[in-house]
């Protein structure tokens, strides 16, 4: 059979996943609130069961960079690979955690066409992940809900040495957006209409990040801030990014391109503020700033802000129509020819 799992863009609320977990230990803190949606670039593969074996080919978006995997259905081997980190580590964590809840053979993965960009903000890792739970799921007919496969995928990246948050598997659930509200183990989601076309430009920046350790650098702000800088960097993380994302999910759900383009703006400009200085080598983003400040893109866009973890990875902008998504790209193209520009579309459908 064949799968598709979409990347995931965080539209607003980056970090406040994991921000919001740290309400078991400071009652303080904030929910987290993240909106979220599928990409419309993910990874392609055919699968089918395997007795013993877990079974991997892969082969990045050009086609020409090919890897594959074979390894035993056997805890301690599958344990020892997704702790030792890299392309595979992935896949192993989530196999080793199907193996010991369900018992389940192995699986044969011909992962043929990735056209997510890797390690750009947009969890590839986690649609991986997401990918090899859903494989299981089917194969071995677990009748696992949607959130059942987000919450082993989850525990399987957790397996490498991933730092990941829980938004980032919200991948599983495709190309419709969702708001995730973080309040300690809890996590609610909502699924959300959208009354007209939406028309965003995500950005391959070129540029380099560390995400491990700018989670690392921020997650020394908690539980406790002890200083401004780690009181910033709560604020931004709690009451301020849930202001402006659930500003966001009444501007989506009218389909308000204009008003997402002056929430991304701002956004941008509140993180520049109050968490950059927590980790300023990842995060001052020079391509990022350049490109959200190019004057030729101001005609055809509302606004637009760093993706993921932020830093020089990956960028989102929403343009002001359909025509002008294509000249955004056009733009892109001829004033970036380094960085690469995909489109994503949400589409007016209701839930």
């Amino acid at each position: 059979m064949k799968i598709f799992v979409p990347g995931r863009l965080c539209l607003f609320g980056e970090h406040s996943d994991w921000a919001g977990e740290y309400r078991l230990l400071n009652a303080q803190i904030e929910k987290g609130y993240t909106l979220i949606v599928g990409t419309n670039q993910g990874i392609h593969a055919e699968i089918e069961p395997n007795s013993t074996e877990l079974i991997i080919r892969s082969s990045l978006s050009d086609r020409k960079h090919e890897q594959s995997i074979r390894l035993p259905m056997e805890p301690n081997t599958l344990k020892d690979v997704a702790a030792k980190g890299g392309f595979f580590s992935y896949a192993a964590g989530t196999a080793y955690q199907f193996l010991t809840r369900y018992g389940v053979g192995g699986l044969e993965v011909d992962n043929y066409l990735t056209d997510l960009p890797i390690q750009k903000g947009l969890s590839s890792s986690a649609a991986f992940c997401v990918l090899i739970a859903r494989a299981f799921n089917r194969l071995y007919d677990l009748k696992m809900t949607i959130r059942e496969e987000m919450e082993l995928a989850y525990l399987g990246e957790r397996t490498t040495p991933s730092l990941c948050g829980r938004m980032d598997q919200a991948c599983a659930y495709g190309n419709r957006p969702i708001l995730m509200i973080f309040d300690g183990e809890q996590i609610e989601i909502k699924e959300l209409k959208v009354s007209k076309d939406l028309f965003f430009v995500i950005v391959d920046l070129a540029g380099s990040k560390n995400t491990q350790e700018i989670l690392r650098r921020l997650n020394q702000c908690y539980p406790e801030a002890t200083n401004s800088l780690e009181q910033n960097v709560q604020k931004y993380l709690g009451s301020i990014s849930a202001e402006i994302t659930l500003s966001a999910v009444k501007a989506i759900q009218l389909g308000d391109a204009q008003l997402l383009g002056v929430l991304m703006t701002k956004a941008q400009a509140k993180f520049d503020r109050y968490v950059v200085p927590a980790c300023r080598e990842q995060l001052t983003a020079k391509k990022l700033h350049l490109l959200l400040e190019h004057e030729p893109l101001s005609h055809w866009i509302e606004g637009g802000k760093g993706v993921g973890s932020q830093g020089d990875g990956t960028a989102q902008l929403i343009a002001k129509n359909q025509e002008s998504q294509k000249k955004v790209i056009e733009i892109i193209q001829r004033d970036f020819p380094q960085m690469q520009a995909l489109q994503l579309t949400i589409s007016r459908v209701s839930v």
